[in-house]
This record gives C-alpha cells, sequence and structure tokens, in this order.
C-alpha cells in the first residue's frame, strides 16, 4: 500500500515540477535584447544559473542555461561574478518588467551560446 501511494504522489509531482520548471512561452521571442552591463550578483545553481545586470537604465535579471551546460561551453561557476561586465542577448518576459531569458552571453570578450 506504502508504494502504491509512493507511485501516486511522484505521479502528481512529476507534471507539477515540470510545469514550474519551464515556461519558455512566457518569453517573447519576437523582441531581442540585448544588454550590458555590470554583474552584481549570480547564481549558478539548477534549474538554471541566473545573473543580475545592472544596466544603465535598471537592474536586470537573465536566466542562463542550467549549470552543466555552462561549464561544457566554457563558462564555469567562477566565470559569473560580480563586478565584472557582461553582455546577454535574449528575449523578455511578458510577465515581469525586469527578466529576460538569454540566449548567449560575453563575458572577457568570449561569446556562449547558451541553447
Amino acid at each position: 500500500m506504502k508504494s502504491a501511494l509512493f507511485a501516486f504522489a511522484v505521479f502528481l509531482a512529476v507534471p507539477i515540477s515540470a510545469l514550474a520548471h519551464h515556461g519558455w512561452s512566457s518569453y517573447d521571442a519576437g523582441h531581442t535584447l540585448v544588454l550590458t552591463g555590470t554583474i552584481v550578483e549570480a547564481s549558478y545553481s539548477y534549474p538554471h544559473a541566473t545573473i543580475r545586470l545592472k544596466t544603465a537604465e535598471k537592474t536586470w535579471e537573465a536566466v542562463l542555461a542550467p549549470p552543466s551546460r555552462m561549464a561544457m561551453r566554457g563558462i564555469p561557476g567562477d566565470a559569473l561574478k560580480a563586478g565584472l561586465t557582461a553582455t546577454v542577448e535574449g528575449y523578455p518576459s511578458r510577465q515581469r518588467g525586469d527578466e529576460m531569458r538569454a540566449e548567449r552571453i560575453t563575458i572577457d570578450g568570449k561569446t556562449v551560446e547558451l541553447r
């Protein structure tokens, strides 16, 4: 009986967590942003690394790739440091005015495709 309840709980939890993780349709792929600024905060954790990027206009949260993909493409966790200048190119969130999904990032002259 316990295993049946556990299986049912997993069945219910998986779709909810999948919905919570990906919502790329919430980003406007018809409107590309290119933002350059200073990294003020970085998170190298799952499901996606993020940076807070201070530009001349405001501070943005850029959603990057999963840490494993970023590491494979040449951006280890210690490459995302507060104080560094970065450029991110991607799509703005339709729901949050200060969030964007980055398709590529340039740090220290090195551009990495994130998708």
